[in-house]
C-alpha cells in the first residue's frame, strides 16, 4: 500500500468511529473488546438476575386486549393478580402473582420469587443506565434509518425511532440504549439484526414511557421506569419490564432464546 493510500485509509476509519448524526457503524469482528465473556464487542451484558425468569414482568397491571400470545413467564408485582389481564392459553409459561386472586385459573402465587425479580429489574436498570457511554446523543434523539454497532449509546433526552434501525454485530456483541425519557418506535417500523445479533444482549432502559408502533417490530430487553406500550399487532422478541404497567393489544411477545 503506497502513503497516499495509507492516508486516505485512516481518514476513512476516523470518520467512522465519530458521534455525529452520520455515523454508520461498520461491521465488527469479534474477539475484541468486552462483550459477552470477553469474546465479543460491546459493554459486558447487564445482568438480569432473577428477573431473567420472566419475559414480562411490571409492577402495577398487565393490560390485554387479545389474542396476544405470549411465550415465557409473566409476573406482577406489588400489584395483585386482579391486575392481571391474559387468558391462560395465551401464555405459554407460568403467569405469577402476589395474592392468586386474579381471575386466572393457571396464576401461581409467588410473592417472594416476584419480590426478588422487581429487585433484580431495578438492579438492572441501574446497571444499564450506570455504564460509561460509547456515544452521546447520536442523531439530536433520532437513529431512524441507521446501522448501529455494538456499543454503549446516551441520551439526554427521549429516543425517536421512525424508520428501521439495523444492529450489525456477532452473537456475543452488546448494545446498551440509556435513554433519559421515553422510548418512540413509529407505526411498521423494525430493528433489524444482522450478523448473527442475539436480541438477549441488546438493552433499553428508559427512565420515561416506552410506545411500540402499530405493526412494529422490537429486538432486544426493555427496562422502563414508567410504562410500555404495545400498539395493534407490533411484535417483540425481547422482554418487557416496567416500573408500572405493560399494555398490549394483539401482540406477540416471545423470550429471546438463551
Amino acid at each position: 500500500m503506497n502513503k497516499l493510500s495509507m492516508v486516505l485509509l485512516a481518514a476513512l476509519v476516523a470518520g467512522c468511529g465519530g458521534g455525529g448524526d452520520g455515523f454508520r457503524a461498520q461491521p465488527n469482528a469479534p474477539g475484541a473488546g468486552t462483550g459477552v465473556a470477553g469474546q465479543g464487542k460491546g459493554p459486558a451484558p447487564v445482568e438480569l438476575g432473577s428477573a431473567g425468569g420472566y419475559v414480562i414482568l411490571a409492577e402495577s397491571a398487565i393490560t390485554n386486549v387479545p389474542p396476544s400470545p405470549i411465550t415465557g413467564n409473566v409476573g406482577l408485582s406489588p400489584a395483585t393478580g386482579a391486575g392481571i389481564d391474559l387468558t391462560c392459553a395465551e401464555v405459554t409459561g407460568v403467569t405469577y402473582d402476589v395474592d392468586n386472586t386474579g381471575p386466572l385459573p393457571c396464576t401461581v402465587m409467588d410473592a417472594n420469587g416476584l419480590t426478588t425479580a422487581i429487585g433484580s429489574k431495578a438492579t438492572a436498570y441501574t446497571d444499564a443506565q450506570g455504564r460509561a457511554p460509547d456515544y452521546n446523543e447520536l442523531g439530536a434523539g433520532d437513529i431512524g434509518g441507521l446501522n448501529l454497532s455494538p456499543a454503549t449509546y446516551k441520551w439526554g433526552t427521549g429516543l425517536l425511532i421512525p424508520s428501521d434501525v439495523t444492529l450489525t454485530g456477532g452473537p456475543n456483541d452488546v448494545w446498551i440504549f440509556q435513554i433519559a425519557q421515553g422510548l418512540t418506535v413509529s407505526n411498521g417500523v423494525h430493528i433489524v439484526l444482522a450478523g448473527g445479533a442475539l436480541p438477549k444482549n441488546i438493552f433499553w432502559a428508559t427512565f420515561g414511557a416506552t410506545e411500540l408502533g402499530t405493526t412494529s417490530h422490537f429486538e432486544g430487553v426493555l427496562i422502563s421506569q414508567t410504562s410500555i406500550a404495545m400498539n395493534t399487532g407490533a411484535t417483540i422478541n425481547g422482554r418487557l419490564f416496567a416500573g408500572t404497567a405493560v399494555t398490549l393489544q394483539q401482540n406477540s411477545v416471545t423470550q429471546p432464546a438463551p
